[in-house]
């Protein structure tokens, strides 16, 4: 499954693997450890988690446990939300180094501009402090690139604003019918790598009666026809999944949309109006 090991070219030069495997919501342990061994058993090689989701320890433990030599998985992960200092960050990374174990991080990006219950509220001063962190962290070789998670255009325009070394990757809410189009577009004139979570929506694009017909046409499910829809357009997603199945489906991407039905995706309504969305973003 060469998708799997196909990657993308960060500003840096860092290859980062093209479809990455989330542990959101992933319960801590055994559960986690061991989709994350499957993971990799299946092929799969760049790792997202975050010291919010609670399971770094396992995520390390099943990445020394593979077999794998280290320098053949990619592993993300995240700077908490509500740390807007520098000692905050400087210690929250520290935290995230210890419990993952594995000599180094790929990439490490800033959870979100704001603390979660605070969407929408200005952190710009607090944002200038975290990504001078991030910056020594950088430097430092501990994370071999750094990034941002939820940023809006104006959150990404005050980072830049004194930034010495630019942003490599902004994760956001993407998926068919809610693309964000301007961070999109402006993630991308900036040379930054947008990465998809939620590209299924959590589930809720599943049952989408336009979504099954466009599947169907492929002999693909929809889940494979959303994430290579990321793809195509030249995004990273992050799909999520326990069961051993989901695992295995969401890596049988290598198939080719047309560019007919790409445009047809990339003009769809929201494929999923009840999910939960990011109001601070579009």
């Amino acid at each position: 499954m060469s998708v799997l090991t196909d990657t993308f070219e960060l500003a840096n030069g860092v290859k980062i693997p093209k479809v990455g495997f989330g542990t959101w919501q992933t319960p801590a342990g055994d559960v986690a450890y061991q989709a994350v061994l499957n993971a990799l058993k299946v092929g799969y090689r760049h790792i997202d988690t975050a010291k919010a989701y609670g399971n770094e320890a396992d995520v390390g433990r099943a990445v020394r446990d593979s077999g794998i030599p280290r320098d053949q998985i990619f592993v993300t992960s995240k700077l908490p939300a509500e740390s807007k200092t520098y000692d905050e960050a400087m210690a929250d990374f520290d935290s995230t180094f210890t419990k993952l174990n594995i000599d180094y991080v790929d990439l490490y990006l800033v959870h979100a501009p704001w603390p979660w219950g605070q969407a929408g509220q200005n952190y710009d001063k607090g944002n200038t402090e975290v990504w001078r962190a991030m910056q020594d962290i950088y430097a430092s070789g501990r994370a071999k690139a750094i990034g941002v998670s939820n940023f809006a255009v104006s959150d990404l325009e005050n980072v830049l604003a004194d930034a010495k070394v630019k942003p490599m990757v902004n994760q956001i809410q993407y998926y068919v019918g809610f693309t964000e189009p301007k961070i999109t577009s402006f993630s991308k004139a900036n040379g930054i790598l947008v990465e998809a979570y939620s590209p299924l929506a959590t589930g809720g694009l599943l049952q989408n009666d336009e979504m099954e017909t466009l599947a169907e046409k492929y002999h693909v499910s929809v889940a494979q026809l959303a994430l290579r829809f990321c793809l195509q357009n030249g995004v990273l997603p992050l799909p999520k999944a326990v069961g051993q199945s989901h695992i295995e489906d969401n890596a049988k991407l290598d198939f080719e949309i047309s560019e007919a039905d790409m445009a047809t995706l990339n003009h769809m309504a929201d494929a999923a109006p009840a999910h939960s969305h990011n109001k601070t973003q579009g």
